[in-house]
């Protein structure tokens, strides 16, 4: 007994909720602490009946399929979402339609049940560091569900249950659970965000603000547990099915195709990743025709680690997203701009005629770079004279049969014009 005690201590202790600073962790815990009290509050103001139990039972096993469902794409949301952005629960169906339909003892529990399932699995492996940020996430739900009961009981007929079926007096209920759905959500952004600004103050309100139109997709799931609630209530618990397959289908075509898209993009600069880039390059060697040819540019920005010391790294990624429009506005719809790493850019140029044609592209995008003005609002200055090294290759050519090959090759050019004093391009040697 002592044995697990003394390893429950040092997992409790292993959290990283207390290397928090102390504002943060104090007003994490007051968060949990209201959350407790509230839903204590509310527990007894409907009684549990066996019906209320069974349809506890449908909505835990939906939301169970669902969450394994989903667990994928959600996991990635998690990964990719920037720490400034609050997270948008799709898990709010099931929660929602419990606080409706179901006494607030039970609708406690289902956020319970919901936050619990979706933290065993959708990080199966860092569970014992991230249990704080779920109990929090829980924390605040909870806060707006108990906010919800209150204005749910005091303005619908029948509560819990579904909207009044005569219209009048339907349109009532409706308003009332929208009220409630609304306070419910405001609650818990504002908890969250307020949370987000303790632990990492942003620069500004836009920036704290910066992800919120993806609270839609909230809104939505809010909608879907109303339908949710009046189908458990009215109808056969069965028909559930066809809102846990929508749920699926709306993360696996909607949002999986989405966040697909922003894996291939680089935030900094819009422009392709160096995995996609690289994708890319690949797919067009393979089609690059007889008698025509591909190439590739390789570009550094020069003397970056001066901009990012003398005026910092935020400052720094305005450079960046300003060379990569100007990149993207000196090539072609068909060509290929990627950020590789840094501030070296890669560009594929498929069905170019020459050496020559290559040379005048590369020369144009340095032209181009030279002239770009860069406003810094904080440091109220504008960057410009920024300049670029450029190194290029074509394909097919001597010892050149892969994207790798021509890599080496830009990469040595690369290296010539930046030791022959950068802001000039160089070229591989052409086919002997």
């Amino acid at each position: 007994m002592d044995g697990r005690l003394g390893g429950a201590r040092r997992r409790l202790k292993a959290w990283h909720l207390w290397s928090l600073p102390r504002p943060v962790r104090s007003y994490v815990l007051v968060v949990n602490l209201i959350a407790v009290l509230s839903t204590a509050a509310t527990a007894r103001l409907v009684p549990v009946t066996g019906t209320d139990l069974v349809r506890f039972g449908v909505l835990t096993l939906c939301a169970a399929i669902a969450i394994e469902g989903t667990r994928q794409i959600e996991r990635q949301r998690e990964y990719d979402r920037a720490p400034s952005v609050a997270y948008v629960d799709t898990k709010a169906v099931w929660s929602v339609a419990a606080v409706i339909a179901l006494p607030p003892v039970l609708a406690a529990a289902m956020v319970v049940v919901t936050y619990t399932i979706a933290w065993l699995r959708i990080w199966p492996h860092q569970r014992p560091v991230l249990p704080h940020r779920w109990i929090f996430s829980a924390a605040t739900v909870l806060c707006g569900t108990q906010a919800a009961v209150v204005v749910l009981s005091l303005g619908m007929r029948h509560y819990p249950g579904a909207p009044d079926s005569g219209l009048l007096a339907g349109l009532g209920d409706l308003a009332v659970i929208i009220v409630a759905a609304a306070l419910r959500w405001a609650i818990n952004t504002v908890l969250v965000m307020v949370a987000i600004a303790l632990s990492s103050p942003p620069k500004s309100i836009g920036e704290l603000f910066s992800g919120f139109g993806d609270q839609i997709l909230e809104a939505g799931a809010l909608g879907l547990g109303l339908v949710t609630a009046v189908v458990l209530v009215q109808a056969n618990p069965l028909v559930l099915v066809g809102v846990v397959i929508a749920l699926v289908a709306l993360h696996r075509g909607l949002l999986l195709t989405q966040y697909r898209r922003d894996a291939h993009t680089d935030a900094t600069t819009g422009l392709v990743t160096k995995r996609r880039w690289r994708q890319l390059a690949e797919e067009q060697l393979g089609r690059t025709r007889a008698g025509r040819k591909l190439g590739v540019l390789f570009l550094d920005l020069d003397n970056f680690k001066t901009i990012n010391d003398t005026y910092g790294h935020p400052n720094g990624d305005l450079v960046l997203r300003a060379v990569g429009d100007a990149l993207l506005a000196e090539v072609r719809e068909q060509d290929i701009c990627g950020r590789w790493g840094g501030e070296e850019f890669a560009i594929v140029i498929p069905d170019i005629h020459g050496e020559e044609t290559l040379r005048q592209v590369a020369e144009r995008i340095r032209h181009q770079v030279a002239v770009v003005s860069v406003a810094l609002p904080d440091r109220d200055t504008v960057l410009t004279d920024l300049t670029v090294s450029i190194g290029g290759a074509l394909y097919p050519a001597a010892n050149i049969t892969s994207v790798d090959d021509l890599l080496v090759a830009t990469d040595t050019a690369l290296y010539r014009a930046k030791q022959g004093g950068r802001n000039r391009v160089e070229l591989a040697p052409p086919a002997q």
